[in-house]
């Protein structure tokens, strides 16, 4: 077991979802939707929005591959249409538009009128969208063994741990970094996903001309 390999691959499995996933911004966009000033509705909400990421991801990424398959997609095909949808992501966080791919305007005022946003908007679409389904699908890749199964798998848990820490304290997180703050993390996040994309597409398409 080279661990030194496997440190790598931890590291730059938890930093890609943490990327996608992008946490700090759910986190501004949750106190927008509940009264953060209620402690224990907060705490309600970050541990139910962090299961339901934690429960999709878990599942998207052992079976999501073989419901693919079943429609005779492989995941070459996932490689390219994933960058693609990266890349727009990466996109609209450089430009200051994270959400933009992930939720739309009538979504999140429909949230409003709910008692219950953990599962939709905040978890699916905001946190867990069809980037986040992309990425943990090329992931499960064969090549990477039994012990790359359970990295990728341990990297789902620590993402899900910084997202209920990060929705736990979005009030903080939001007066600490301000608008100014998050937008410049957020382009900051653009620029590495928008490399993560590239890669992703041009592994697929190399993929798919040589086969």
């Amino acid at each position: 077991m080279n661990t030194m390999f496997y440190l790598k691959l931890f590291l730059h499995h938890t930093v890609t979802l943490l990327t996608i996933i992008n946490p700090i911004a759910a986190a501004s966009i949750m106190v927008t939707l509940i009264d953060t000033r209620d402690k224990e509705t907060v705490k309600s909400v970050s541990k139910r929005t962090t299961l339901v990421v934690l429960t999709a991801s878990v599942n998207t990424f052992l079976i999501g591959e073989y419901i693919f398959q079943f429609f005779g997609i492989n995941v070459l095909s996932i490689k390219v249409i994933g960058g693609i949808i990266l890349m727009l992501i990466s996109i609209n966080m450089i430009y200051g538009q994270p959400l933009k791919a992930k939720s739309t305007p009538e979504e999140k005022d429909e949230a409003k009128e709910k008692e219950d946003i953990a599962i939709v908007p905040l978890g699916i679409p905001i946190l867990f969208g069809p980037a986040a389904i992309a990425l943990l699908i090329v992931l499960n890749d064969p090549k990477y063994g039994f012990y790359g199964h359970i990295i990728t798998l341990t990297a789902i848990l620590v993402t899900s741990f910084v997202i209920y820490i990060s929705l736990l304290n979005a009030s903080a997180i939001n007066r600490i970094l301000g608008v100014t703050g998050i937008k410049i993390f957020t382009r900051i996040m653009g620029l590495i996903l928008g490399a993560i994309s590239s890669q992703l597409l041009i592994a697929g398409i190399k993929g798919l001309w040589n086969a």
